[in-house]
């Protein structure tokens, strides 16, 4: 792929997308302020994140409205197929130094992955960079909800049953009572997503001002709060929380993939 605030040409390395209905978390809460942190405005159909390094290694991050080929890429390498995803220069919207996530592969004979200068990008900005480790905050949170929902099973495991859970915890009341509120007054797009997880099932993640919410609606919940760094605090689904009623309102407003 070739792009001149880039600096000619990009070996892509990965991608990801950027829609209402899939995004990356350490972005932001929900679609708009994902879009916001890469300075593009929030279209209906989203984007796609190129990620890639330069001829010099400098790492880039290249925003390109062709969604549907990033999509076509990404399921053709999750199915461990080759493709090569090269978006036409017309589709890309801007190009940022830095990457938003970590990653563990770098391009063949060319110099190690690096942040090209500050400001490389035209805009002045700072380059992008995947969170640290070693703090907790809304991004560590959303990235833990996130690894829930990936490791739905590992996680239940760790609560065979649906008994106590804290509900008179002040955070996790609030939490729940925000999330209630999306039925009355539907959030921003991406604030509570819906997707599938087998057989009738949904797999909802719902996240608000200092918290994140993972559920199956089949089954309970899992909330992650600023204020309890590395906390898991479950949810049972009989109880004073109604978590079956909250689970189908917030599915009622989710955004689901396309």
């Amino acid at each position: 792929m070739s792009d001149d605030e880039a600096g000619g040409s990009l070996y892509v390395l990965s991608a990801v997308l950027l829609t209402p209905a899939q995004f990356p978390s350490v972005l932001g809460d929900d679609y708009p302020e994902a879009c916001a942190q890469l300075g593009v405005d929030p279209l209906p159909d989203g984007y796609g994140l190129v990620l890639g390094q330069d001829e010099e290694g400098a790492r880039w991050t290249v925003v390109v409205d062709d969604v549907s080929l990033v999509a076509i890429a990404i399921a053709s390498w999750d199915c461990g197929m080759e493709y090569d995803l090269s978006p036409d220069e017309r589709s890309v919207v801007v190009s940022l130094a830095g990457w938003p996530l970590a990653l563990a592969v770098a391009a063949p004979g060319i110099p190690d992955p690096h942040d090209p200068e500050q400001g490389a990008d035209g805009t002045g900005r700072v380059p992008l960079a995947p969170p640290t480790a070693d703090v907790w905050g809304p991004v560590q949170r959303r990235l833990g909800a996130d690894q829930i929902a990936q490791q739905w099973d590992d996680w239940r495991e760790r609560f065979e049953t649906d008994g106590a859970a804290p509900v008179s915890h002040a955070g996790l009341t609030r939490a729940l009572a925000e999330a209630r509120e999306y039925a009355q007054t539907p959030p921003p797009p991406g604030r509570v997503r819906s997707a599938f997880a087998g057989e009738k099932a949904r797999t909802l993640r719902a996240d608000g001002p200092g918290w994140s919410l993972v559920a199956r609606t089949d089954d309970i919940a899992f909330v992650l709060l600023d204020e309890e760094p590395s906390a898991v605090i479950p949810v049972p689904r009989e109880g004073k929380t109604d978590l079956p009623g909250l689970l189908a309102a917030l599915d009622g407003v989710a955004v689901r993939p396309a």
